[in-house]
């Protein structure tokens, strides 16, 4: 069976993770995605980080079933077989900074009246209007103004800290992924072509608020002041290793005091409910951390399993691909890259029962399939070797 996206083209003009990400994700579920680059470099991705054959790992992962070509959009003719290509498309998704297609005459306003049916997709760093919106964005900057490093801030000292991730751009694609599959189903039912639009600020701030931004969700006075939970989140040392364990009702907060051996915590009367644990949560967590000292991770973790109190230890990344839990889950899939060699990549991660997501093709070399699509359009071999001499195809 094909996937649930299957007979959906998607025209990719994006770079970098939050563009690709989000097409990957359709083309994952069978969506066929051409990705538009530039001449010379391509996505600068491709160059980023531990790679081989010519392609990074990121760039292997963010970008498998999808076809590659090379279009110079600064020349005429680049931009006729961008159209030709977008004859067909029922998706254009672009991450380029505001006013950039406009420029090169493929804003939305300009292309809404040629493809009235175009799910059009803005992804930007700020948002299209503002102070900051014509500025250049990475995924710390937007870490640093949205809240996400004051909210991974030490404890103890108050300094910020950033997460070693590219967390904003991810949750950024995966919310753009949802939302063009809501704008073709809007479509389906007689909406027409939209224009989506998300910031990769918008989508940071609005992931962080529900837990994050507690202290500023109720206005006005009367409120119940947050818990400092810092000490109870946290990784937790053992003799041998690292794990983290988390208590929150009555009863998984007794199995931890009897899997710790310590009946003491589970009678003093500071620790009696979720609330006063939660109020004295620093000094807990001091507790905590000199109770599970004395046992090694192994141990700990079979006496957390008896006790069914949440509990996990912490999995290196060279190990990762060995837990049984993701073994069993069949999560990561290895294959043979033409040019990139053995890989392994997490599969689509929605399993669809009745039209499942699948990998049809890897991540495409620059300009890749070039020639195989302007020969769909109807391009003669020889129309094609001299648009690529007058520097059209890079």
């Amino acid at each position: 069976m094909a996937g649930p996206l299957e007979g959906i083209r998607v025209i990719d003009l994006t770079s970098m993770v939050s563009g690709p990400m989000a097409t990957c994700v359709l083309g994952d579920q069978g969506a066929e995605v051409v990705k538009v680059e530039i001449p010379g470099t391509g996505d600068l991705i491709r160059h980023i980080g531990c790679a081989r054959g010519g392609l990074s790992a990121i760039f292997t992962t963010l970008n498998r079933n999808k076809r590659s070509i090379v279009l110079n959009l600064r020349q005429p003719h680049g931009r006729e077989l961008l159209h030709k290509l977008l004859a067909g498309a029922d998706v254009l998704v672009q991450n380029f900074r505001p006013g950039v297609m406009h420029a090169l005459g493929f804003g939305e306003a300009e292309l809404r009246p040629r493809y009235p049916d175009l799910v059009y997709v803005s992804i930007s760093g700020f948002g299209e209007t503002g102070p900051y919106a014509r500025r250049r964005v990475y995924d710390i900057i937007i870490q640093a103004i949205s809240g996400m490093a004051a909210s991974q801030a030490d404890p103890k000292t108050g300094v910020p800290e950033l997460v070693r991730n590219i967390v904003c751009d991810k949750v950024t694609a995966v919310t753009a992924a949802q939302a063009i599959t809501a704008a073709l189903f809007a479509r389906e039912r007689g909406a027409g072509g939209q224009h989506v639009r998300l910031s990769m600020l918008d989508t940071a701030i609005a992931f962080l608020w529900p837990d994050t931004m507690q202290s500023y969700t109720f206005l006005g006075e009367g409120v119940t002041p947050p818990a400092p939970l810092a000490g109870l989140l946290s990784v937790r040392q053992t003799k041998d290793g690292h794990m983290t364990i988390f208590a929150i009702s009555d009863a998984e907060f007794g199995g931890l005091c009897r899997a710790l051996d310590c009946p003491e915590l589970s009678d003093d009367p500071r620790f009696a409910d979720v609330t006063l644990r939660t109020r004295n949560a620093d000094l807990l967590a001091e507790l905590l951390d000199r109770a599970t000292g004395a046992h090694t991770t192994a141990e700990l973790c079979a006496r957390l399993e008896v006790e069914d109190v949440p509990h996990a230890a912490v999995t290196s990344l060279e190990s990762l691909h060995r837990h049984p839990q993701v073994i069993e889950n069949r999560l990561l899939v290895e294959s043979e890259h033409p040019h990139a060699g053995r890989t392994r990549t997490p599969r689509p991660v929605a399993s669809f029962e009745a039209t499942p997501a699948t990998l049809r093709r890897p991540a495409p070399a620059l300009g890749e399939h070039t020639d195989e699509l302007l020969a769909e359009l109807g391009l003669p071999e020889g129309e094609i070797h001299e648009l690529r001499a007058e520097g059209v195809l890079g």
